[in-house]
């Protein structure tokens, strides 16, 4: 047998990666679904060699990312306002052996989009959908110059009631 190039070992640990990555979400998607009965494995902390560096896996919560054993990785306001994240996204952090942290989103969970107004009080925006306020971040805020009282168009999880955040889709 032919010795095989290390380009083609990178790029099957690389792929091997994700695959674990894709089905680990796709089994927390099926949990979030049918329940916490179920017997299928959550999120989990994995290390990837090779260039990719440590893979921890976890859920997005509006703000931050929540790993499988409970710490909370920091995701950048501006990365979730323009990616539109929404609480209950499934998300992959790569962190690079130099230490760079490079988030991805990998399960999005079900959305709907709702109108509502913008209100800020306790030093926080909110946009109140039918009698509920949902938290959004001040990057969002910033990004689309909105006012309080401005009509927002905002993305929420389709099948969480009790979700507190929202992504801004569009000022109105």
């Amino acid at each position: 047998m032919s010795e095989i190039p290390e380009k083609q070992i990178k790029r099957l640990r690389s792929l091997l990666g994700e695959a674990e990555t894709n089905l680990s979400a796709a089994k927390e998607l099926l949990v979030s679904i049918l329940g916490d009965g179920e017997t299928i494995s959550a999120p989990r902390e994995t290390v990837v060699s090779g260039p990719e560096g440590k893979v921890i896996e976890g859920i997005f919560d509006g703000q931050i990312m929540i790993g499988p054993d409970g710490k909370n990785y920091p995701v950048p306001a501006n990365y979730a306002s323009k990616s539109k994240l929404v609480e209950g996204d499934i998300m992959k952090l790569t962190i690079a052996e130099d230490g760079k942290f490079l988030y991805k989103q990998i399960g999005p969970v079900e959305r709907k989009t709702v109108i509502g107004t913008l209100i800020h009080h306790d030093d926080k925006y909110f946009v109140e959908v039918g009698g509920k306020e949902y938290q959004i971040l001040y990057a969002s805020v910033t990004y689309f110059h909105l006012r309080e009282g401005a009509q927002v168009s905002v993305v929420i999880p389709a099948n969480n009631e009790e979700a507190t955040w929202a992504a801004v889709e569009a000022a109105l």
